[in-house]
Order: structure tokens, then sequence, then C-alpha cells
């Protein structure tokens, strides 16, 4: 045979072995005791073993063989997992300067470009996210005037609701939007119609996002950023981004447009009055770019995890119509007639504890946000490198079998002591913690309470006629967060 028909063949031999080379020069740069993994494939790495779909069920199934920490390959990218309570919490929580990077991932630099607070890091993350805080905060996150304006969209979506007679309906969309339009008007100083075309639109975009950021094309391209144009979900995330982006531009030049350092309504107000003041400073954070990402993130944050947790809620209520019937009774005790408050919360432990419950069984974001290490570090007596992709897993703090009595059933026990008041658990972290928590969570709590409460006030929720619970589809939706598939639901007027 010539010897020139076994170039291709060498040459990938030699491609090979000069991959595991430098892999395993980045891997034992360090002689310290590295956390422990399955062997990767040369080009694939540990491709092979994963659920493209669902890959944090692989994660759960390999931290039994390997323990609480250790580590995974995807193509070239390396990544050190993390599970249960105890080692997320040492790492985010114990160590979180060490554990607040973010990761460089192909598809988050392209499509976030180093702005905004959910993506960014370094200083950019350190001014955008005090920005964010403190600004949600003046317009009323965990205030009186926020609640106001909850409870005004509370009577909005039970009109919405009521309009069905009791018939079937789906909910994703309308819940989506009542729930979007608390952040709305804390970012634009205004509500949607729900069936506003420009607002729909918005609510798709976002939702489709979402779902592409988790799908197993995006985690290709990830892996082989070569593959981008043959990858649909690619150009769709950033042609989605483009449109939403448009709107934002739009609507703040119509802001910068009425201006009034004196009467600021809304967080672009505050943005764009901040970015006046601060042009003369060189190299200054408070540009276009960092507003549209800002406001993107916000919106996006502010609408998706919220409406897919209530979304769980009115399911896991058909469900279990015990525990429907449980919490009506201490709504009818607490609150009877009158419109449910957050100053109800104190006395009503069983609907808090259902609340919870909700949020930790439906399991919103089993895989966090990706995370970094900033610095060289060590973490039970495991050596991280600095610059290591990690993967605080989420689902396994939620599902740990040593934090919860009955980890994988529907158990609002969970949340109450052994004279049925409200109990905090150490292990409820569906906010993740650390540098990077949830900076909306005191909203996200306020509207899970008053929107949850207000419905179950005035609504029996049923299946439809013909369905059984047998029929009910818990496995989640593909995607970055994990919404219930679409379910036809009876909301049936209370007497």
């Amino acid at each position: 045979m010539d010897w020139t028909e076994q170039i291709p063949t060498l040459l990938l031999f030699i491609l090979t072995v000069i991959f595991i080379l430098k892999w395993r020069c980045f891997w034992n740069r360090s002689s310290k005791n590295l956390p422990p993994g399955p062997t990767p494939l040369p080009l694939v790495g540990n491709l092979h073993m994963m659920d493209l779909k669902r890959p944090y069920r692989t994660m759960l199934k390999l931290s039994k063989e390997y323990g609480p920490i250790f580590h995974i390959q995807m193509g070239f990218q390396k990544m050190v997992v993390l599970t249960g309570y105890e080692t997320v919490k040492e790492a985010l929580v114990n160590q979180a300067d060490a554990f607040a990077g973010r990761p460089i991932i192909p598809m988050f630099e392209e499509f976030a470009k180093g702005f905004g607070v959910l993506l960014s890091r370094g200083e950019n993350w350190k001014v955008m996210r005090r920005f964010a805080l403190s600004t949600l905060r003046d317009y009323g996150m965990g205030k009186r005037s926020i609640e106001d304006r909850i409870v005004e969209e509370c009577s909005v979506l039970i009109k919405r609701f009521e309009s069905y007679q009791g018939q079937p309906f789906e909910t994703t969309t309308i819940m989506n939007a009542a729930v979007a339009n608390i952040i709305v008007s804390i970012l634009l100083n205004k509500r949607f119609e729900y069936e506003d075309p420009t607002f729909r639109k918005l609510l798709k975009l976002v939702n489709e996002n979402v779902r592409l950021f988790g799908s197993p094309s995006v985690m290709l391209y990830n892996m082989f950023p070569a593959l981008g144009s043959l990858l649909g979900a690619r150009q769709t995330l950033l042609h989605n981004r483009a449109e939403v982006h448009a709107f934002i531009n739009a609507t703040f030049i119509k802001h910068l447009r009425d201006l009034d350092e004196n009467d600021q309504r809304s967080f672009i107000d505050s943005f764009l009055l901040r970015q006046q003041e601060e042009k003369d400073k060189p190299n200054g954070y408070f540009h276009n770019e960092n507003l549209k990402a800002v406001v993107s993130n916000l919106f996006t944050a502010g609408m998706e995890t919220t409406s897919t947790t209530l979304c769980w809620g009115l399911i896991l209520m058909m469900k279990y119509p015990e525990i429907q019937n449980k919490v009506q009774e201490e709504i009818v005790k607490v609150v009877g007639s009158s419109q449910p408050r957050i100053e109800h919360r104190t006395n009503m432990p069983y609907v808090d504890a259902v609340i919870h419950e909700i949020q930790r069984f439906a399991d919103i974001v089993p895989t966090n946000l990706p995370h970094a290490t900033t610095v060289d570090v060590t973490l039970k007596g495991y050596f991280i490198p600095k610059g290591t992709h990690i993967v605080p897993l989420l689902t396994s703090v939620l599902h740990d079998e040593s934090q919860w009595e009955k980890p994988y059933q529907f158990y609002p026990e969970h949340f109450l002591d052994s004279e049925g008041k409200f109990r905090k658990r150490d292990a409820f972290l569906p906010f993740s913690a650390g540098r990077r928590e949830c900076i909306g969570q005191t909203l996200a709590k306020m509207e899970l309470f008053l929107f949850f409460t207000s419905l179950l006030q005035r609504f029996t929720f049923q299946l439809p006629p013909g369905t059984s619970v047998d029929d009910l589809d818990f496995t989640p939706a593909i995607g970055f967060t994990t919404p219930p598939v679409p379910h036809q639901v009876c909301a049936l007027p209370r007497s």
C-alpha cells in the first residue's frame, strides 16, 4: 500500500495525541489532588455519556459514581460539577469570591458580548449588578408600591381566567404576560394588555431563547464553535436578541426625549440619567450596549422563572386536590374574601409551605447558570485551577437525600414543623446563592405569594372533563429552564 494513503490516518493519530497531551498538561499542571471523573474520548470528551436534552440527569448519575465533586469534558470544554447542599454551599457561600466568575462559553460570549448582569464578568458585572440591585429597590422591589402593582395585575389575571367560564384553556402565555407586566412596570413605567402584539412578540422571543439556550444544538455549538453556521439554534438566538434589543433601543430613545432628572419614572430613566452624569468618564459602563443587555436580562429573569413556577403550581393543585383544598381553607380562614396581601403570609404557614415546595419540586433551573473560579482554589480537598468552568448543580441541592425527607415527592410538610408552623430549610436554594444569587428574588417571592393566593382564593383548578391525574405529564420541557409541557386547565369559580 502506498504510504501516502496512510497520511489522513497518521494526521488524525497525531492530532489525537496532541489533544490528549494538551488536555493532560492543562489538568495536571499541579501535583495537587484534582477532582475525579470519567475518562474523556478524544475530540468529543464525555459527550457520548450525556443526555443532551437533560444533561443534569447524567450529572446526577455521575455524582453517585464519582462523588459530590467531579469533572467532565464536553468537546474541548472542561468543567467541574458540584453536587449536594454541603458542597454547593461550601463553594458559593463559604468561598463566594473564588466561585463568582463566569466561564467563557462561545454562545454566551456571542450573545451577551460581556455586557449586562447575567453573563458578564469582572468590573462590568460588579458595576451593573450594583446599579441594577439599588435601582430595583428604588422602584419598589420588596416595598408596598410594587405590592400594589402586583395586586392590580392579579385583578386583571382573575378577570381573564373568569372569561373562560370554567372551560379548558392553556395558562402559559397568560401567566407569562401577567408576571412580565410587573418587571415591565419597573423597567418602562407601563403595562401591556395581554393581547398587545408587541408584548406577545417579546414574550415569544424571550421564551424561545430560554428554550434554545438549553438545547442540544447550542450545547454542540459551545463544544465545536466551527459548526455555528450549520446549527439553526445559534442564528435564531442572535436574531431574537436583535429584535429584543431593537425594541429596547426604540424605547430608551423615547425615554431620553422625555427625560427629567427631577422626575425619574423607570429603570431606563435612571440608567439614562446615570449615563449623562458619567458621559465624560473614560471607559465608563453606562453605555447603550449595557443598557440593552441589562434591561433584556431583567425582563427575561423577571418573567420566565416566576411564571413557570406558577404554571407548575396550578398543575400540582390539579394533581393533588386535597392539598389545593387545604390551601383554600387557610386562605378563607386568614384572608376571607379580602384581597390577599404580603402581611397575610406570616399567618398562612401551609400556603407558604406549598409555594416553597412548588419551587423545590419544579426545580426550574436545574444546572444553575455556569460559574467559574476566579483564583486557584481548594474545595473539600480537591484542587480546582483558576478559570475552571463550574456547574453548581441546583437540582442536586433541591433533591439532596440528606436534606429532604421525601426529595422526589411533592411534600409541603418539608417546610412545616411538628406544630404546623412554617420552617425555613437551608437547602432551599432555587435562587442559587452567593455573589451570583438572583437579584430579583425578593420580587419573585412577593409575586409567587400574591398571584398564587389570589388565584386559589377565586378558583378551584381541575383537569378538563374526560381526563384524569394519570394523564398529567410531569416530564419537563427541554430548555435552560424546566417548564411543564402545556396543559389544559379548568378554573372553576369558587362561591
